[in-house]
């Protein structure tokens, strides 16, 4: 969908969407033993008509307590980067592939995030960036399974998803990055994590 094409929809319209997502991921019970141990469900954040989505793995202490995406050091650090390009929150939308905080935040366990990935699938079809930044080898790897990110880091990759609601096939470029979190204790990663996130911009005008 274009931005154009988007605009056109409506942010409300969009956001309309989400919503309902959003209430079927509790209507539907998913991962109930972690929705037990967590504060709530962290579901997303930002413009429902943004251009980039960006993809964690799991809510960490502080977005269980405050219901939204990278607001811990790790988020801090993704505003900084944003800033770094021009943007800021608002202008995107940020989410994670399972939407409760693991315990002692363990890693996202294989079929947590397979039983979460359909909700997260219609959150980019109802969105529809032009482009996927996934934060991590667990969220590279819902996309690129084979690929590891060591590898692959700041290289964009175009990839086709069966829309749920439809027959259509959304196709959505996904740009893997090393996560945040992981960078604010390790000087080169975070270089490279800088680096990587100033392509962002040219990826975007040739998409």
């Amino acid at each position: 969908m274009s931005t154009s094409a988007k605009a056109k929809k409506g942010a409300a319209a969009i956001q309309k969407q989400l919503d309902d997502i959003r209430q079927r991921i509790l209507k539907d019970g998913v991962t109930p033993e972690l929705a037990k141990t967590a504060t709530q469900l962290v579901f997303g954040d930002g413009s429902p008509t943004a251009d980039i989505v960006f993809i964690g793995e799991a809510p960490g202490k502080n977005e269980d307590l405050q219901g939204k995406p990278f607001v811990g050091a790790a988020g801090k650090f993704l505003d900084e980067m944003l800033a770094g390009i021009g943007l800021k929150r608002e202008d995107v939308y940020i989410t994670n592939i399972v939407k409760y905080r693991p315990p002692n935040n363990r890693d996202p366990l294989p079929e947590e995030k397979k039983v979460f990935l359909p909700y997260l699938q219609a959150q980019l079809e109802a969105i529809q960036p032009k482009l996927v930044v996934t934060l991590g080898r667990h969220s590279m790897n819902c996309f690129l399974p084979d690929l590891q990110i060591s590898k692959i880091h700041g290289e964009p990759k175009r990839i086709r998803i069966s829309m749920k609601a439809s027959d259509d096939i959304l196709t959505i470029v996904i740009l893997p990055l090393f996560h945040p979190a992981a960078a604010l204790y390790n000087g080169s990663m975070r270089q490279t994590l800088i680096d990587d996130f100033a392509a962002i911009p040219d990826i975007l005008t040739k998409l």
